[in-house]
């Protein structure tokens, strides 16, 4: 049987071409696939506003998967380590809740998306969980606390045990 890692400490897998992520005390680094991108983030609040699964009709197409897991930060505290410049924008509002824009940003080298910008919710980047290079953070301070839009959860995804369900 294959040892676990230990979940109180920074565990940073190589995972895709980046290799020079990071995990603080009170920050850590999301990067792209192919390491193009990099951003750096606070862990707790302020900065951090909250941590959420999402079960939205597009969440599950623009990633290509079941649902999104995500987590908020204030916009004053995300910072851009490197490649912003490589980040290309594509939003619309034609099939958000809201009917306002929701922007994405993906590494235009790999196509990660990095964070999306919601219009109807302002002062906040959401970035994917998924992109954190610290992968002890995934069950720890990035824990999903809620699951949004289960309305649209698919039947063999099962809630979340203890967290809030809208």
């Amino acid at each position: 049987m294959a040892a676990t890692a230990d979940k109180t400490k920074p565990y940073i897998p190589l995972a895709g071409s980046a290799n020079d992520g990071f995990s603080k005390e009170d920050s850590a680094t999301a990067t792209c696939f192919c390491g193009a991108v990099q951003l750096a983030f606070p862990t707790s609040g302020p900065g951090l506003m909250g941590t959420f699964v999402c079960h939205c009709v597009d969440c599950r197409k623009i990633t290509a998967s079941m649902f999104a897991s995500n987590f908020n930060i204030a916009d004053d505290y995300l910072t851009h380590i490197h490649g912003r410049e490589n980040l290309t924008a594509y939003g619309q509002s034609k099939t958000t809740a809201s009917e306002k824009m929701m922007t994405n940003h993906f590494c235009s080298t790999c196509g990660t998306l990095m964070y999306r910008i919601p219009e109807a919710y302002p002062g906040r980047h959401i970035l994917r969980i998924g992109t954190v290079d610290d992968f002890s953070l995934h069950e720890t301070k990035l824990r999903p606390q809620k699951e949004i839009y289960v309305k649209d959860r698919c039947g063999w995804v099962s809630a979340i045990e203890g967290v809030e369900q809208r």
